[in-house]
């Protein structure tokens, strides 16, 4: 059996593998999975993806399996106990952001019926489709990412700098930067 041609930055890590061919860069539109991707890459910033993503199963009992609307009521009892679980990261001000980015999630799903809705208007629904060539071209930030992460930050959420929202647009398939040799790009 031939080895698929990959994007190089997860090639050898067979979760890795797993997790590019079945997930990253496929079009997300329900809010609770848009959800876990925005819990998971706030927690990432500054760490490695991989990092999260071996410790996806642990956030999903911890939080209560990405339930935003249970997350956003948590109690000073409950972020206490997070902050000993050590199978996520216990960073204070990260788990304080989960609880106040679940608030801002429903104030958008308010406002725009969806946080879906919300988001993929800033492409008019559309997915954009880059065609690079070499993972040095994958920009970390662009023009959208930082103005949907301005918009997030003044609806009150935190850890929504632009290279996570660029990350989360990824993940979530709103951007597809899969290189021009990928698999998945051919499919």
């Amino acid at each position: 059996m031939t080895e698929k041609n990959r994007c190089a930055w997860c090639k050898g890590d067979e979760l890795y593998e797993r997790y590019h061919d079945e997930e990253w860069g496929q079009p997300v539109y329900d809010d609770h999975k848009l959800f876990e991707f925005l819990l998971l890459e706030t927690f990432q910033a500054g760490l490695s993806w991989i990092t999260i993503l071996r410790k996806r199963e642990n956030f999903r009992k911890a939080f209560d399996d990405f339930d935003y609307k249970k997350i956003a009521s948590y109690s000073d009892k409950k972020i206490e106990e997070l902050l000993q679980d050590a199978g996520i990261i216990r960073n204070r001000l990260k788990v304080l952001a989960a609880v106040s980015n679940a608030q801002a999630f429903m104030k958008i799903q308010d406002e725009f019926g969806s946080f879906s809705k919300y988001y993929w208007d800033f492409t008019d629904g559309k997915i954009i489709d880059n065609k690079f060539i070499s993972l040095s071209q994958v920009p970390a930030t662009t023009p959208l990412s930082d103005k949907i992460s301005k918009d997030m930050k003044k609806r009150g959420f935190k850890f929504v700098g632009s290279t996570v929202i660029y990350a989360n647009m990824q993940a979530t398939g709103m951007v597809n930067d899969h290189i021009a040799e990928c698999w998945t790009k051919k499919n």
